[in-house]
């Protein structure tokens, strides 16, 4: 499992209400990377880290995913897995599901993701503890063909890139919301001094 680095948060002046800080995001890539097209998720997590993410993004490569990852689960405000997803779509096809679109599609199909039982249980267990992300999102990659070899096959790694443009586009319009409202809440303080 890799992560990027994570900025400290810095506390506020005296007298001043902290700032809000920047979300902690976290971007989880599932798979085994030995099985073809069932190593999409992983191999969007080292796409995403070649990108150079806002370093308040943590990438990981979460392999076939295990309770370890609960503590980095609990610790997002979003929360984003890649992986590789039974869509019922042609080979590549790539699809968001965000917040309660990802918790109907985990709870109703009956194989979204070769790693289903353990994400589900995973994210229970978060839930369970009070503890689940209030933003979440699965994107998912339709595969192509799941046997022995460390690469996914033309299709699908094509749409590994893709996943990645849209996990990035998500990260960016989560970090500018944050930042505006930063500057809403320090133009509002500041005018009350």
């Amino acid at each position: 499992m890799q992560a990027t680095s994570v900025r400290p948060a810095t506390a506020p002046e005296p007298g001043q209400a902290p700032a809000r800080a920047q979300p902690r995001i976290t971007i989880i890539g599932i798979g085994n990377s030995l099985m073809t097209d069932d190593g999409a998720g992983v191999h969007v997590a080292a796409a995403l880290n070649q990108m150079g993410l806002d370093e308040q993004v943590r990438i990981l490569d979460g392999g076939t995913l295990s309770f370890t990852l609960l503590d980095e689960v609990e610790d997002s405000e979003f929360l984003i897995i890649a992986d590789a997803a039974e869509l019922h779509s042609p080979p590549g096809t790539v699809q968001l599901f965000q917040d309660q679109e990802m918790d109907a599609y985990l709870g109703s199909s009956n194989r979204p993701s070769v790693h289903e039982v353990n994400l589900m249980d995973v994210l229970t267990a978060a839930r369970i503890r009070g503890r689940m992300p209030t933003r979440h999102a699965l994107v998912g990659i339709q595969p192509q063909s799941i046997g022995w070899g460390t690469e996914p096959s033309a299709t699908v790694a094509r749409a590994v890139d893709e996943a990645a443009g849209i996990i990035a586009q998500l990260v960016a319009e989560t970090l500018a919301a944050t930042r505006e409202e930063q500057l809403r809440t320090s133009i509002v303080r500041e005018a009350r001094t």
